[in-house]
């Protein structure tokens, strides 16, 4: 049986969807980061509208949405493009998103990858190559995995800032 995607298990989730981020770059031939990187802030909006849609779809039957981004300072470029379409990309489809420098979490178990934590019961690692091209996902509803994974979210949360307020740093 394969496992279920991404749409799938937001679509199933009631109650929260968290979002644990960790790398410093990702898919680097988004169209919305080259349009970002050419100046185009609003074509990279518009790149993400569907997600937009997807977040606010969510928000409004009740799911809470938070996403926590682990960075490194001074920051990269991709996380700087995130950075400058976040508030209308993320928090304007209802996400709550908070920032953590890298530096605050060097105590905190994380998991090795990117996780989406459904209704704290089911993860769904993304799987990123080094060159930040995404591979796949994987899911568990182990309770150990889960476990770990709601207890470093809940630890990175504690310590971000969110996104209103948070200044980025190149």
């Amino acid at each position: 049986m394969p496992e279920p995607s991404f749409d799938e298990l937001l679509a199933s989730s009631t109650k929260t969807a968290l979002k644990l981020e960790f790398r410093d770059q990702y898919m680097t031939d988004d169209p919305a980061y080259l349009a970002w990187r050419a100046g185009n802030v609003d074509q990279a909006i518009r790149e993400y509208a569907g997600w937009t849609e997807t977040a606010s779809s969510a928000t409004a039957r009740g799911v809470e949405i938070k996403r926590i981004r682990v960075v490194s300072e001074p920051m990269s470029d991709y996380i700087a493009f995130e950075h400058a379409v976040t508030a209308a990309v993320n928090v304007a489809g209802g996400e709550m998103v908070r920032w953590v420098p890298r530096s605050r979490v060097s105590a905190i178990a994380l998991p090795g990858n990117d996780a989406w934590i459904f209704d704290e019961a089911t993860v769904q690692f993304c799987l990123f190559a080094g060159d930040g091209r995404f591979v796949g996902n994987e899911v568990s509803a182990g309770p150990e995995t889960v476990e770990l994974c709601l207890l470093a979210f809940a630890a990175a949360w504690e310590l971000g800032i969110d996104h209103e307020l948070y200044s980025i740093t190149l």
